[in-house]
């Protein structure tokens, strides 16, 4: 018998690899006719607050970071809806690797994480692990990693 998702979680960081997730998602959603949950997590353990020197310049770089992730989310909606019926997206501030695994698809009763192999932060990688080997060790439902 075959799983039909209703809920599916894309989680995007603007890297080539969440490109390729997302369309892969807007595939899987379309052949379930299944909700795309679109989402972009800012870290906040980004280190955004070392590279500034004041309160001022923090907020400025914040606000340049959250006007980024939200024209990429409004962008990668507007796609998906050319091809689904029931897109949404979230942007929230916070552990990429818990929002995503966890916290987001407790909420929003996701039955599906589709995640790229790697993201933008190689850095991470080295030091603790991809957001998406975290999601797969940690998801509370089915997780499809996407390969270029």
């Amino acid at each position: 018998m075959e799983n039909e998702y209703r809920r599916i979680l894309v989680a995007v960081d603007g890297s080539e690899q969440s490109k390729h997730a997302f369309y892969k998602a807007v595939e899987v959603a379309k052949r379930n006719n299944a909700e795309l949950v679109i989402v972009q997590v800012l870290d906040d353990n980004k280190g955004l607050n070392n590279i500034t020197q004041n309160l001022k310049e923090f907020a400025y770089v914040l606000n340049i970071e959250e006007q980024k992730i939200e024209e990429n989310l409004s962008d990668l909606s507007s796609k998906a809806k050319k091809e689904l019926n029931h897109v949404r997206s979230i942007f929230k501030i916070g552990s990429p690797k818990k929002l995503i695994a966890t916290h987001i698809p407790e909420k929003e009763n996701i039955d599906l994480i589709i995640v790229g192999a790697t993201g933008k932060n190689a850095v991470e990688l080295v030091l603790v692990g991809s957001v998406s080997s975290y999601v797969v060790t940690h998801a509370l439902c089915d997780v499809l990693v996407v390969r270029k």
